[in-house]
């Protein structure tokens, strides 16, 4: 079982654990809402766990640029 983090605007993987057993709560997820749950974490059919998120990058052009907020998808 790996838990991939990619960034949800431009698709880099940013980090990838791969373990046996993992305490989600010390991954901060019991401090997500019920809806970011469902927005963010998607299982996979092999078990793997892909967690949407954002990179320092795209972090950096939504703060360069807000009105980018607005889509789901800003770089092609």
């Amino acid at each position: 079982m790996s838990i991939v983090y990619k960034c949800r605007h431009c698709g880099h993987e940013i980090g990838k654990l791969n373990q046996q057993v993992i305490d989600t709560s010390m991954l901060g997820w019991n401090k997500l809402s019920t809806e970011d749950k469902q927005e963010m974490i998607h299982y996979q059919n092999n078990g793997d766990v892909h967690i949407q998120t954002i990179c320092e990058n795209c972090e950096e052009s939504l703060g360069s640029h807000p009105q980018y907020h607005e889509l789901d998808y800003f770089i092609q």
